[in-house]
Formats: C-alpha cells, sequence, structure tokens
C-alpha cells in the first residue's frame, strides 16, 4: 500500500499527518541537537523543553488551575486501575464505582484485589453495558466516584458528568480525553492512556488535584506513589521521552491548528452526527448503544450476519479503511473516530456503507 490509509483504529490510533510529519523531519536531527529525540537525554535541555511546552500546552487545553498537577506515567490506565485506590483511598473508607463495561470492570477487579471497600453504586450491566446509567447514588463518606468516560468496547460515553455531593471524580478518560470541554474543578484525579486519542502508546497522562497528594501512604513503594512524580515533575526516573514528545506535539495541533478543546468538539459532534445518522437511516446497519449514550468516539454497529460483518471489514479495508473490526470481545464493527482522524475519512466510511448496503442488502 502506497498511501496512508483512513484508519479507524481503537488503540493505537489515528495520530494527525501534521504531527507525524514533524517528527519524520526531526528525527535524525532533534532542533540542532546533533541527536535524535530518541538519544537526547532527559536531563537535557532540549527535552526540559519539551516537558514544560506538553505540561503548559494540557493545563490551556483542559483550562486546568493551579489546584492541579500534570504528570506522565508509565503502565498505561491499567496501572493507573491499582495506582488511584491504593493512593487515594484511605483504609475504612468506601470507593464508589461506576461500571459501564469491561474497562471499569477491570478497575472494580483491581480495587478488590487490594482489599478496598468498593461500593458498585450504578451499573449498565443489565442491558449488555448499551447505556450510561442516569441514578447515580453517591456513599457518603466516600473516598472518591470511579467512572468511566468513554468505553470503546461498547459504544457509550457520559455526556455529562454525575453531581457527587462533594466527592472527588476520579476518571479514566483514555479514550476521549482532548475531545470535548468539561468543567475539571469537580475532578479529583484524571487519567488517560494516551494510544488513543492523545499521543502513541508508552506514556500515561495523569491530572490529578494537589489536595488528592495529601491522601498518598507513605508506606507505598516509590514507583507506585503520585507523590514521587509531582514532586519531580514526572522525572523521578527516565520518563517516555518519545511518548511525551509526540503528546507534546498533539497538544500544539489542538492549540494550534484546531484552535483549542472547544473547536476540537464541534468537528467530533459533526463526524459522529454523520455516522449516526446515516446508520439510523439505513435498516442494513444497526448501531449498538443506546442512542442518549451514543460514544462521539467509538462508533459500534451490527450488519444482518457475522458472516457479512467480515465481509465489510475486509472490503473495506481494500478500500482503504482500515480498522472497522470490533473488539474481540462483543464482535461487530466499530468505527473510532477520535480528533486525528479527518471528517474525510468519515465520508469517505459512509460513501462505502451506502455502496456496500446497496450490493448486499
Amino acid at each position: 500500500m502506497n498511501e496512508r490509509l483512513f484508519n479507524f483504529n481503537a488503540g493505537p490510533a489515528a495520530l494527525p499527518l501534521v504531527v507525524l510529519e514533524e517528527i519524520q523531519s526531526e528525527m535524525v536531527n532533534f532542533r540542532g541537537s546533533g541527536m535524535s529525540i530518541l538519544e537526547v537525554s532527559h536531563r537535557s535541555k532540549w527535552f526540559e523543553d519539551v516537558l514544560d511546552d506538553a505540561i503548559a500546552r494540557v493545563g490551556r487545553l483542559l483550562k486546568l488551575d493551579d489546584r492541579f498537577e500534570v504528570l506522565f506515567l508509565q503502565g498505561g490506565a491499567s496501572m493507573q486501575f491499582a495506582m488511584a485506590p491504593m493512593n487515594l483511598a484511605p483504609d475504612g473508607r468506601p470507593v464508589d464505582y461506576v461500571d459501564t463495561g469491561t474497562w471499569s470492570t477491570k478497575a472494580i477487579k483491581e480495587a478488590r484485589i487490594l482489599k478496598k471497600d468498593v461500593r458498585v453504586i450504578a451499573s449498565s450491566e443489565d442491558r449488555e453495558f448499551t447505556y450510561i446509567p442516569k441514578r447515580i447514588p453517591v456513599t457518603g463518606g466516600a473516598s472518591y466516584v470511579h467512572i468511566t468516560s468513554n468505553n470503546t468496547i461498547r459504544g457509550t460515553q457520559w455526556k455529562s458528568f454525575p453531581e457527587t455531593g462533594g466527592v472527588p471524580l476520579v476518571s479514566d478518560m483514555s479514550s476521549d480525553i482532548f475531545s470535548r470541554a468539561f468543567d475539571p474543578a469537580p475532578f479529583g484525579l484524571i487519567y488517560a492512556g494516551a494510544q488513543k486519542n492523545a499521543g502513541p502508546a508508552g506514556v500515561t497522562l495523569v491530572v490529578i488535584r494537589k489536595d488528592m497528594l495529601d491522601r498518598v501512604p507513605a508506606d507505598l513503594p516509590t514507583m507506585l506513589k503520585y507523590t514521587t512524580f509531582a514532586e519531580k515533575k514526572s522525572m523521578f526516573n527516565t520518563p517516555p521521552c518519545f511518548a511525551i514528545y509526540v503528546l507534546q506535539l498533539v497538544a500544539k495541533w489542538l492549540e494550534e491548528t484546531v484552535g483549542g478543546i472547544e473547536a476540537m468538539e464541534a468537528v467530533n459532534k459533526r463526524k459522529a452526527s454523520l455516522l449516526y445518522d446515516y446508520i439510523d437511516s439505513e435498516g442494513f446497519y444497526r448501531g449498538t448503544a443506546e442512542p442518549e449514550s451514543r460514544s462521539s468516539m467509538n462508533v459500534t454497529f451490527r450488519l444482518p450476519s457475522p458472516e457479512l460483518e467480515q465481509k465489510f471489514i475486509a472490503e473495506a479495508l481494500a478500500a482503504n479503511l482500515g480498522g472497522l473490526k470490533g473488539h474481540r470481545s462483543v464482535g461487530g464493527c466499530r468505527a473510532s473516530i477520535y480528533n486525528a482522524v479527518p471528517m474525510e475519512a468519515v465520508e469517505a466510511l459512509v460513501s462505502f456503507m451506502k455502496e456496500f448496503a446497496r450490493t448486499n442488502g
């Protein structure tokens, strides 16, 4: 294949082409250093500038004030499933979780392994995780309320975040960070594996409210404490330099090319509407998420049979539309239309879907 395909993979996912081209241009000689970014010391001025700019841009994009720290960790969101309760859930206080699918379920499992008093206060398991619960009865005195803001496998997303009566929200935002504007004030912790919407695999963006750092137990292993990274500006040990560099370039693209989160959100709404409107208009395809809970990042749908789904995925790839296979746990089809997926890609997908329905209906 001599041309770039339209990439609908769920993660690692599409990156902006201009970011890839900037990486390419700097790869051998990074900003006059005579070295690649892969070789530059993390203690050098070159990397310090990258790190400082990444922190500043994340702060501006998410409208963070001085109450928040921006950290870059490793281990993905899966590591945060354990780190959050280890650091933020004092013994004797319950932790509230809302279970909206696979990744929420995994987070609950990790908290239970740590012997925390886990309360699953709401769940959408009764309808196969196809919706976001509306009633969220927060436990009095809970350490935090954990949610997964967007669910990649089932294609659901919180359209507004729950009222918690002052109990801090903790959210896995791996798949919709930077995709829409929201008020960060109620959040004690936000974490996001970068490989879906913010950068490449290898770095986890963590935004923590500084008052939450007071909860961190002194007897945790050093590398599992948020305070370790907050005190050393994410450089207690060698950080994932290349991944942070790419995240910084994605944040720069969002600020300087797209025009900020609000502008990005408007584009994302148009992309999602185009795809969902077509699915709803054509009986050949069936969306799997309940309409009011549909994700603007991961559009999940089925065809009349598994055989047709396999044919659809194969012919789509031949038509330069990649990554449309649904998660192995649920099957079907999925189009992940993250920030870096252009409107042109969604238009091409809808055009292909129309023709496929015409010839196979």
